[in-house]
């Protein structure tokens, strides 16, 4: 300090600087402490001569020390805009760096054999898969031993989706280092207006990142405080590490004594069965946010909350989804404990009791989709089942809709899973609204979705590559068609058969390979606005004349009583009318206009 005295008497001016300079620093803030992630980031910035002298280094300390402010944070603009791109740390690049990902196309149920056979011979990670390629993590060492176990035709019939996983996982994470907390400009300077439209997407914090579960529950109680009308927060269950399932119950109740109470109507909106698919956790969030800042200010989703309870489960797999933030991005499973102590895990989506079949996985716990040794051993699938039969028998609620978001490969999926060979009996009814829930999306951001069974629409061979009509195929050559991994005991499936659910649907979110588990932020709003046109959608879908509510009387009674009163509204403005008329015309057209009226009313 004796050292900044004396440049202080030696330079008023400097003096004078240095006080201005903490002047505009005072509205400096501390950063709240990041999430726990599975690394440290280096905040040192690189060497700049200027920024390296002694009154640079003079001014930062002064900083510093008055405002309390950590060194690593006070000038840092690294990923900011326009800086350099940033290097994920050691520790990612040593779990991760020698990945990839590789996509095969598949043209021949040989081929497809060939794959299937291979990836469970060595243990693979398969992403995602469709009627016409495959996505497989693995690393590169693995490479030569996979395709020696490959077919010629495959040799060359796969290209690398992403060169640098630990870079793509790195940026995948929110952003560590210091930015400036001040709003844009143009927000800044805009005026103050009671306007009751919800507020534009890219002014809303909470999507410009995926979020940890620490600030996604307290988000949650904090919508509940602010819109206790129509908000509320339930326990779907515990996880098997303990935690909390929590999940929004979005829905007005009107009160009516003269009529007996009907089972409240719902519908059940879920994300995070797979730990990794972050972008189906942050969809749920955006559409139950939707949903809550639009009730009584959208006359549309007003109406769906009125008429429908709304069910929004950010993430079924908490312990999952904890984990990929503090250890593995890439954690697909739950975290329970099985047979084998190194390999956890089991598959949520794989567990329900029907068509449950762990043939193929049950000698391995560690696969990625271990289905348990029993139905339901999955902690949170048999928590969420026996949430949703006691909601039915016992809180008087009866599900009409089930939607079960996951990423990635754009697809609109209804039942079933388990076979390709047996079609649900509602089959058109599914086919239908499946066609508007693709449309509903396609008109937002032009982006295509596919429609198709769960079965077929994971299957490495489609028979719509065969010149044959459907007709003409058998059963014996369709169970023929391989799987990446088994279809049963899926959520889908058991909605739709043991609990009676008319309409369920799995929404599988984007991309389409491009990053996979592993979508920018920058996807977050986009997609969740694809999610929320579709799910409104849905909702009216049940409504309309070809919904659940087609034969309901209480519906038609409704729309029947309201005619006879815009009619009457007509005849009082005709009589108005009429009489002005009759005043200006004199007494010779009293006796026509009198007649007129009685006519009109008898009519």
């Amino acid at each position: 300090m004796r050292l900044f005295s004396n440049l202080f008497a030696l330079s008023p001016s400097l003096l004078l600087w240095t006080l201005t300079t903490l002047v505009n620093a005072s509205s400096i803030t501390p950063l709240q402490p990041a999430p726990q992630l599975p690394f440290q980031v280096s905040h040192q910035l690189p060497r700049d001569d200027d920024a390296s002298t002694w009154l640079s280094r003079a001014r930062d300390v002064i900083i510093q020390t008055i405002w309390r402010i950590p060194s690593d944070h006070a000038t840092s603009n690294i990923n900011c805009k326009g800086s350099k791109k940033t290097r994920p740390p050691s520790t990612l690049v040593a779990r991760y760096g020698g990945d990839l990902v590789l996509r095969f196309d598949i043209n021949s149920i040989e081929e497809a054999k060939a794959l299937a056979e291979a990836i469970n011979v060595l243990f693979l990670d398969v992403w995602e898969f469709t009627t016409e390629w495959v996505d497989i993590r693995l690393s590169k060492d693995v490479v030569p031993s996979l395709l020696g176990l490959l077919p010629s035709s495959l040799q060359n019939a796969h290209t690398p989706l992403m060169h640098d996983l630990a870079q793509a996982i790195f940026e995948s994470y929110p952003s560590l280092t210091f930015v400036d907390p001040t709003p844009p400009a143009q927000e800044a300077s805009r005026p103050f207006s009671p306007d009751l439209r919800p507020s534009r997407d890219e002014t809303n914090i909470f999507f410009r990142e995926y979020q940890p579960l620490s600030v996604i529950a307290p988000w949650m109680r904090l919508l509940q405080s602010l819109f206790p009308t129509h908000v509320r927060i339930v326990n779907i269950g515990m996880s098997y590490e303990g935690r909390d399932i929590p999940a929004f119950r979005i829905g007005v109740h009107p009160t009516n004594d003269d009529k007996p109470s009907e089972p409240r109507k719902t519908i059940v909106v879920a994300g995070g069965s797979h730990a990794r698919e972050w972008i189906s956790t942050s969809s749920v969030n955006y559409v139950a946010y939707s949903f809550i800042t639009a009730y009584g200010k959208d006359r549309a989703i007003t109406k769906l909350i009125e008429k429908f309870d709304w069910i929004f489960i950010p993430t079924l797999n908490p312990d999952g989804y904890i984990y990929t933030w503090e250890n593995d991005r890439l954690w697909r499973k739950n975290r329970q404990q099985t047979s084998l102590r190194f390999c956890k895990g089991v598959d949520l989506d794989r567990s329900y009791s029907f068509e449950w079949d762990s043939d193929s996985t049950k000698s391995n716990p560690c696969s990625e989709s271990f289905a348990g040794d029993d139905p339901f051993e999955g902690v949170e699938a048999r928590r969420f089942a026996n949430w949703a039969r006691n909601e039915t028998e016992n809180n008087n609620a009866k599900i009409v809709g089930f939607l079960d978001f996951h990423s990635y490969s754009q697809q609109v999926l209804y039942p079933y899973s388990f076979s390709c060979t047996s079609s649900p009996p509602s089959l058109e009814n599914l086919e239908e609204l499946a066609i508007g829930l693709a449309k509903a999306i396609r008109v937002t951001n032009g982006e295509i979705y596919g429609v198709t069974s769960a079965c077929e629409g994971s299957v490495a061979v489609s028979h719509a590559r065969d010149c044959r009509s459907k007709s003409e195929k058998t059963k014996d050559e369709k169970s023929l068609w391989p799987r990446m991994e088994t279809g049963g005991g899926s959520a889908l499936d058991w909605f739709y058969h043991e609990l009676k659910v008319s309409y369920a649907y799995q929404i599988k979110l984007r991309d389409t390979g491009s990053y996979g588990f592993l979508l920018p932020s920058k996807n977050i709003v986009p997609t969740g606005r694809e999610a929320f046109r579709l799910v409104q959608y849905f909702g009216e879908y049940l409504l309309g004349d070809k919904g659940i509510e087609k034969s309901e009387p209480g519906v038609n009674e409704a729309a029947e009583i309201s005619k006879p009163e815009q009619v009457e509204e007509k005849v009082e403005e005709e009589w108005v009318m009429v009489d002005e008329e009759v005043e200006e015309d004199g007494e010779e057209q009293d006796d026509t206009a009198n007649f007129e009226l009685r006519r009109r009313r008898r009519r």
